[in-house]
C-alpha cells in the first residue's frame, strides 16, 4: 500500500529543494488538459504558490478538452495561466511533413517545449517536468520534447499508480475518467498505439524493472510473452531518450 500523503509531502520537498539550489525562485510548467500535468501543477501550486506559471499550448491538432480541463484545474487551485498557441509554428512547417501524424505529433511536442523554455527564460523560472516512469521507461514520450526539463517530480510514479495520487491531490474527475493521451492528434490514445492499458503494462514492468525478474521467471509468472518481448524492445530501443548525449574520448597522445 503506497503512503501517499508522504509521497506527496516528499515531492514537495523535492521541488523546493532542487529550484533552491539553482538561485532561482519560480517554476513553469507546461498543462496539457492531462493526468500527469495536472498532477505536477497541483504540486507546484502548493510548493511555489503564485510564483507557479502554467502555460496551455494549443495546436490546430488539439482537442477541444484539452484546454477545457487545463483551464479547469487552473480555475479549481488558483493558478496563474497563459494561453499560447503553436498552431503558426506547426502551419509554417507542416508542409514539409506529408500529413504523417506521428512527425507533426513530435515537432508539436518540440515547439511546445521551446516556448516553455522561452518563458522560464522570460520569468527567470525553472522548467519542471511531467513524464511518468510507465513513458519514461517505454520511450514513450518526444526526445527534446516533453521528456525536456530540469526537474521531473513524478518520474518515479507508474501511471496506473498515478491516479490514487491524483485523486488525494483533488485532480478533477473530468481528468481522471478519460483515456490517457498525449495528444498529438485529435482522438490518440496512449493506450491504443501502445497496444496495452497502463495497468497490464506497469503490472509487467514492476517485476521486470524494479524486481529484476528475467523473461523466463516472467513466463511463469503468467505474464504473455509477446508483451514481455514488446516492453524489453521498448526499454531497450528507447533507452537513448533518458541520456545525456554521448561525447566520444579521444585519446591526444
Amino acid at each position: 500500500m503506497i503512503e501517499w500523503k508522504k509521497v506527496k509531502e516528499d515531492l514537495i520537498s523535492f521541488l523546493k529543494t532542487e529550484v533552491t539550489k539553482t538561485g532561482l525562485k519560480k517554476v513553469t510548467v507546461g498543462l496539457s488538459g492531462g493526468l500527469d500535468s495536472a498532477v505536477v501543477a497541483i504540486l507546484c501550486k502548493e510548493a511555489f504558490g503564485d510564483n507557479l506559471n502554467c502555460i496551455l499550448m494549443p495546436s490546430q491538432f488539439s482537442s477541444k478538452s484539452s484546454i477545457e480541463h487545463a483551464l479547469e484545474v487552473c480555475e479549481k487551485f488558483d493558478i496563474k495561466y497563459e494561453i499560447i498557441s503553436i498552431e503558426p509554428m506547426v502551419s509554417g512547417f507542416i508542409k514539409n511533413m506529408d500529413e504523417d501524424r506521428l512527425r507533426i505529433g513530435n515537432f508539436s511536442a518540440r515547439m511546445r517545449m521551446s516556448v516553455l523554455y522561452d518563458v522560464s527564460s522570460r520569468e527567470k523560472s525553472l522548467v519542471v517536468g511531467t513524464s511518468n516512469k510507465s513513458e519514461i521507461l517505454l520511450g514513450y514520450g518526444t526526445i527534446f520534447g516533453d521528456i525536456a526539463c530540469a526537474i521531473n517530480p513524478i518520474g518515479e510514479i507508474y501511471k496506473s499508480d498515478e491516479f490514487e495520487f491524483a485523486r488525494l491531490l483533488g485532480v478533477p474527475e473530468s481528468i481522471l475518467n478519460k483515456a490517457p493521451s498525449a495528444d498529438l492528434w485529435e482522438g490518440q490514445s496512449d493506450e491504443e498505439e501502445l497496444g496495452y492499458s497502463y495497468k497490464h503494462m506497469d503490472e509487467v514492468l514492476k517485476e521486470m524493472v524494479d524486481k529484476n525478474k528475467s523473461k523466463e521467471e516472467l513466463i511463469k509468472l503468467g505474464f504473455e510473452k509477446d508483451l514481455i518481448e514488446k516492453l524489453e524492445y521498448r526499454i531497450k530501443t528507447n533507452a537513448f531518450k533518458g541520456k545525456l548525449p554521448t561525447i566520444a574520448k579521444i585519446r591526444w597522445n
